[in-house]
This record gives structure tokens, C-alpha cells and sequence, in this order.
């Protein structure tokens, strides 16, 4: 596994060492910033690539939100997860930060455990996207001549690379595969799986996920279920149309980021899909069927 370097950006002393102690028993390679102006000067000379960034909210010279705002109008940097560190019911600091661009959070204090938890989902969904943007440009476009299509798979696997196919249709396929595959994911995990929510948290916490995954894939009523897609491109718009055969979920509150559940580790795939790769997300039904549009520059 490659070394996970963390960028921590902690004006309290004392508190930056509590992190870096456990975060360095836990195998990470850390970098300290005391405020958002020194931390800024780091990625800004881009000498060291940054797996996560660990960002404090009150600091001097340059506070977390401003320094965020920079971050995400950098398309060196944008995609860099950032775990932001806030006070317990600051609900409005809180919301200013998901707007900015802050999906991942932990309350101070934090427990070791959370800390570690929080971190690693996010660098593991940043691994998940380096590795992606390498399937893109890897990959041929074919799917330029392909007007429309229906496919079926049952797998996260079969989703994954199907969802890397379907990117090359998509103006911008290096944005456009990120929420494409939380997409597909979902179909599986939480629709033919019925995987809830709350279950995948704590799967993810114990490091649990794939077994359970594996061990659902396999049960008997399970075996033939698959996740359909139908493509149609028309002259202005690429449309998605995903359904699984599952029961359904109250997919409402799953569209935006919600300021209640940013401390899991799990729970932004549809948000960032909608924010990050489509133009409309529209769930029908109970649930089990999503179409997503991405918009196209008419043809001539």
C-alpha cells in the first residue's frame, strides 16, 4: 500500500499533537500547517501530493472556510478530500462548510477511533477517484457511436467497469465517472443488497464491508438480482436510467448533504453525484429507479 500523507492544518499545538501522534502510530505520514495562509503556501508549491487534508475552522490570517474556497478553485487541488474540524452543534459553520466543498467532518474532541475511521474513508474515496481518472484515460471511446443501449450487471466489479465505459460518452469523462459509479454502486449495495445506511457505517467502521458485500452477493435470493441501465443519447442531453430490484429507500433526504449525517463515514455518493457529474438527478418512485442527465452541446 502507498504511504498516506495527510496535511494538517491545526493552530492549537497541543491539539495538533494529539493528532499527529495518533495518526502516526496508525502509519500516517504527516505534514503541519499552523493556519490556512502557511498550509496554502505548501500545496501551492507542490512538492509533496496530499491524500487528505485535516482542517481546523478558526484560525489566524487565514480561516479554514477561506482556505477551502481556495482549494476548490484550484483543479490541481479540488479533489483532495477535506476532513473539516468544527465544534459541537455549529450547525451553521457547519452548513458553510458543505457548501465550500467540506463533505467529511469530526467534532472536537474526537475519539481516536473516529478520527481514524473519518480519515480513512476519506482517502480511501480519493484512492477510489485516482484510480478511476487512470481506467478513463486508459481506456478507448467507443461509446461516441453508440446512440442508445441497455445493459444489466450484479456486481460492484461489473458496476465499476461499466460505469468507466459510460463515462466516455460524457463531455468531461474524468468528472463524469466519479458519480457514475456512486451511482451504480448504490443500485447494488443498498438496492438489490438492501444494505441500509446505518448498516454500511458500521460495516465500514470494522473494516467489514466487503465480506458483508461478498456474503450478500451469494445468498439465494439474491443471485439473480441485476441492476439495469439504459443509455439514450439525444441532441442536447445523455440520459442515465438506473433501476435495481430492491425495495426502495427514502432517497429525499440523500440529495443534498445533509448537515446531520457529515460525520459518517459514508452517505455523500448521491449529493456528490448530483453536485459533480449530472445536470438533474431524479429518483422515481420508491426509489429503485434514478434517471441522471447530463447536458451536451446540441448537434448540428
Amino acid at each position: 500500500m502507498s504511504e498516506n500523507r495527510i496535511l494538517l492544518v491545526e493552530d492549537e499545538i497541543i491539539f495538533a499533537e494529539i493528532i499527529e501522534e495518533v495518526l502516526t502510530d496508525a502509519g500516517f505520514t504527516l505534514r503541519h500547517a499552523v493556519d490556512g495562509q502557511a498550509a496554502w503556501e505548501i500545496l501551492d508549491g507542490g512538492d509533496i501530493a496530499f491524500d487528505a487534508i485535516l482542517l481546523d475552522r478558526l484560525m489566524p490570517r487565514m480561516n479554514g472556510i477561506e482556505f477551502l474556497k481556495k482549494i476548490k478553485t484550484n483543479p490541481r487541488l479540488d479533489q483532495i478530500p477535506v476532513i473539516m474540524e468544527t465544534g459541537a452543534g455549529d450547525s451553521v459553520s457547519i452548513q458553510e462548510g458543505l457548501n465550500a466543498g467540506a463533505y467529511y467532518y469530526l467534532i472536537k474532541p474526537f475519539e481516536p477511533k473516529v478520527l481514524l475511521s473519518i480519515v480513512g474513508a476519506a482517502i480511501t474515496q480519493y484512492r477510489e477517484y485516482l484510480s478511476m481518472q487512470e481506467s478513463v484515460k486508459l481506456a478507448e471511446r467507443p461509446f461516441a457511436f453508440l446512440d442508445s443501449g441497455v445493459f444489466h450487471f450484479k456486481t460492484l466489479d461489473e458496476g465499476c467497469l461499466l460505469a468507466d465505459f459510460f463515462a466516455h460518452a460524457c463531455p468531461k469523462p474524468d468528472k463524469a465517472i466519479l458519480g457514475l459509479r456512486e451511482l451504480l454502486i448504490n443500485a447494488v449495495e443498498h438496492g438489490n443488497l438492501g444494505i441500509s445506511y446505518h448498516e454500511k457505517g458500521d460495516l465500514i467502521n470494522n473494516d467489514q464491508i466487503n465480506q458483508e458485500i461478498a456474503r450478500r452477493l451469494d445468498m439465494e435470493e439474491n443471485r439473480d438480482k441485476y441492476v439495469e441501465v439504459v443509455f439514450e443519447r439525444k441532441a442536447d442531453a445523455l440520459i442515465f436510467t438506473i433501476r435495481d430490484q430492491g425495495e426502495g429507500f427514502d432517497w429525499e433526504r440523500y440529495l443534498d448533504f445533509d448537515a446531520e449525517r457529515v460525520f459518517d463515514p459514508n452517505g455523500r455518493g448521491i449529493a456528490m453525484a448530483r453536485t459533480t457529474t449530472f445536470d438533474e438527478v431524479e429518483y422515481l418512485g420508491n426509489g429503485n429507479t434514478v434517471v441522471a442527465t447530463v447536458k451536451i452541446q446540441p448537434t448540428t
